[in-house]
């Protein structure tokens, strides 16, 4: 009765039953509607407000969201107390992507206007001291499951931070934040207690679907951002490799959901790209802002995923400053 594995058990059991109603990243959504309804009416009032501008705001948009994506994986992605610990390569991945956001946040080093500490006050360096300790504290104790836990994840950051920096170069904005997305959005996968809260049971529908409609808007901006129409398909052959390409992107979505396996999802991901490739490789003209209405999409998505209602309110702001008049049928064009 009171044997270890008796109680895990039941306690799996108990989180699993609460899952199957209550996708609580899902409702946490619902709950702000009415804040996310606000950001949309006020979006110009906001913008100027913090300072931020239609030349500025995909850098800054994109800045800020790969911050606060490093600061959810630190402090809500570190929890390594499952039942998979011996055989987890869950710090590995977290380390990897944290050494890549830092790197990106290290390339906008400039733009951060982070006090010198050869120039600082000496009650500007005791400051200054005491902010790196504490990120540094922060990023160790997100694995302490091994003696070299943090310094796995310390040396990411600092490592990370010091390369951006030395590049020199700001890294492409849009580029950089899909690559960070995309790595938490499989992570969560692979690791679902991130955002199932510790359940170990099969993932709800509503799971599934955000996974998907996740996958999909990151797989159409990439697809949009890096493939220039040129409209070299000819019709017909373009007409029958689309329904080729169709088929093939939902027998990778029937078997996500049927198995729920993170080699599939990043298949689905590769053939959802491969689809609305397609579809602008074979277009004589896109849209103007198309791709900015779908990067608008994937901030909304992934600030539902990971329960952070700032970033979907940085996607709602960028999607009222863009000309989304018939964004679905602009959009639509991809499927």
């Amino acid at each position: 009765m009171f044997d270890s594995s008796v109680i895990v058990q039941s306690a799996i059991s108990a989180f699993n039953n609460s899952a199957l109603v209550a996708p609580a990243f899902l409702w946490w959504g619902v709950l702000a509607l009415p804040l996310f309804v606000l950001v949309y009416l006020c979006a110009g009032v906001l913008i100027n407000r913090i300072g931020w501008n239609s030349g500025n705001f995909v850098g800054r948009a994109s800045l800020t969201t790969v911050i606060m994506a490093l600061a959810w994986i630190v402090l809500f992605g570190g929890n390594y107390g499952v039942l998979r610990d011996s055989i987890s390569v869950l710090p590995f991945a977290i380390a990897t992507i944290v050494f890549v956001a830092s790197l990106f946040v290290g390339t906008y080093y400039k733009t951060l206007h982070v006090p010198s500490y050869r120039t600082a006050t000496r009650a500007q360096k005791i400051s200054i001291i005491g902010m790196w300790a504490l990120i540094l504290m922060a990023v160790g104790l997100s694995d302490v499951h091994v003696w070299w836990g943090p310094l796995l994840q310390i040396g990411a950051l600092v490592g990370g931070l010091f390369v951006g920096r030395a590049i020199g170069r700001e890294m492409r904005p849009v580029a950089g934040v899909m690559l960070v997305l995309y790595a938490i959005t499989v992570v969560m996968l692979m690791q679902p207690e991130f955002f199932r809260f510790g359940q170990l049971g099969a993932l709800t529908p509503v799971h599934l679907l955000f996974l998907i409609l996740m996958a999909g808007a990151i797989a159409g901006t990439v697809a949009l951002r890096n493939v220039k129409p040129r409209g070299r398909i000819r019709h017909s052959a373009y007409v029958k490799l689309k329904w080729l390409a169709r088929f093939m992107a939902v027998l990778c979505i029937a078997l996500f959901i049927l198995t729920e396996s993170v080699l599939v999802f990043v298949g689905m991901s590769v053939m959802l790209w491969i689809l609305f490739a397609m579809s602008v490789w074979h277009a004589e003209t896109v849209p103007v802002h198309t791709d900015e209405l779908m990067y608008a999409i994937v901030l909304v998505l992934f600030g539902v995923l990971t329960t952070m209602p700032f970033i979907t309110a940085i996607g709602i702001m960028y999607w009222a400053t863009l000309p989304h008049e018939n964004a679905v049928r602009r959009l639509g064009f991809l499927l």
